[in-house]
């Protein structure tokens, strides 16, 4: 591959390239490059902000470069601090074994599985003793740590920093080591992370690792990075329908971002649509769902992309009760119960908080009107359909 190539892969849907001139030439070089991504499994599932940089693997992936996934079972343990204002809970040996196989079959949904090497962190860290550990430490000081960014703020807002957080970043950084990685792959808030391990390969003997550090995606809600504790994510093995429906609540101002992150489209297109939402030339509509299409198409293929499309069609823009639509029996019902408790039990709501709070917002409509506050379970009726914002929908049945 020239240059150019190289560097366009390098620059779409990244933030930071440490060290990018050196990066370029390795990657033109012709010899394949060990690449590092490590996940925790301190959640069972992944989503589009996730994806972002399995995108990046998947292509240099293509290019011959081998991909190494390390499965953090001992890290997830502790508890990633990146980014968070408090102490994670610690997790049991089974619970991070249960979501790293769950993790993993979503995982090579975007990379080649069988071009992938996966290691766990148990091959190296099962055998470490009291003293291996100390010499690590020994490496590092307290005030290096100190001075990150998460840390900083949480020890001036006397948040609890436990010594196990401490070690996190370094345990991390050996298993750069372990697997002798030329790049290692993160977001923008793994930034300190992945320097650490590139010390730490320097102060052992080992040619530095270079560093690729992708973008936070913002999640739905247009504000906080994606995040499942948020519900502000779509997920990777949610069905399509959730992914087209998810997709168009996006707002307007994460098209851009969602295309240049997420998608194969190319830089002209890419800018076509930027240009055309900036002058407000276009109805953004049409830009998202095509961006719908493409990202379920990823997932589950061209057929399922198309029928998420005509569904989001019939039961959105023409507010019509597909044939398929889930139904809830009437005798299940308790007339003299409140309507959110029935939402609940009908799942269209999490708890009866949220139901109350969609009743408020106007976002549930009973036979196309708006439900009202007050109104009891007593008045729904057979035949009756309900809706919950633009994507869940139930029929009443006998």
């Amino acid at each position: 591959m020239d240059n150019e190539e190289i560097k366009r892969i390098l620059k779409r849907g990244v933030s930071e390239a440490i060290v990018f001139t050196e990066l370029v030439d390795m990657l033109g070089s012709g010899k394949p490059l060990r690449l590092k991504m490590g996940f925790d499994p301190s959640a069972p599932d992944i989503h589009l902000g996730h994806v972002v940089g399995l995108r990046k693997l998947r292509q240099l992936q293509d290019l011959g470069h081998q991909v190494v996934l390390i499965v953090g079972d001992w890290t997830a343990q502790i508890g990633d601090p990146s980014g968070r204002s408090q102490t994670r809970p610690l997790l049991t040996q089974a619970e991070v074994e249960q979501n790293a196989h769950t993790y993993m079959n979503q995982f090579f949904k975007v990379v080649d599985k069988h071009r992938t090497e996966t290691r766990w962190q148990s091959e190296w860290f099962g055998n470490f003793s009291l003293t291996d550990i100390l010499k690590l430490t020994n490496r590092f000081t307290v005030a290096q740590f100190l001075a990150r960014d998460d840390f900083s703020k949480r020890f001036k807002s006397k948040y609890p920093i436990t010594i196990t957080e401490l070690l996190y970043p370094i345990l991390q950084a050996y298993d750069s080591v372990a697997i002798k990685s030329d790049v290692e792959f993160g977001g923008t808030d793994q930034r300190f992370n992945l320097l650490v391990g590139r010390d730490l390969q320097q102060m052992m003997g080992l040619p530095p690792q270079h560093c690729i550090l992708v973008p936070l995606l913002q999640g739905t809600d247009g504000v906080q990075k994606m995040s499942k504790s948020l519900d502000n994510y779509i997920g990777v093995a949610e069905t399509p329908n959730q992914i087209f429906g998810k997709t168009m609540s996006l707002p307007d101002n994460l098209i851009v971002n969602y295309f240049d992150y997420l998608t194969d489209i190319s830089d002209i297109e890419l800018l076509n649509i930027t240009n055309a939402i900036a002058t407000t030339k276009a109805n953004p509509i049409e830009y998202k769902i095509r961006l719908a299409y493409e990202l379920v198409r990823q997932f589950h293929g061209h057929d399922k992309a198309l029928e998420a499309k005509r569904y989001f069609h019939t039961t959105v823009q023409q507010r019509e009760v597909p044939t398929d639509v889930p139904t809830f029996a009437i005798n299940l019902i308790r007339k003299d119960k409140a309507y959110a408790e029935f939402m609940v039990r009908a799942g269209l709501a999490k708890s009866s908080s949220e139901a109350k709070r969609l009743i408020e917002q106007k976002a549930v409509k009973q036979n196309e009107e708006t439900v009202p506050g007050n109104i009891p379970a007593g008045s729904i009726n057979l035949g009756d359909v309900i809706r919950v914002g633009r994507r869940r929908i139930i029929k009443i049945v006998s």
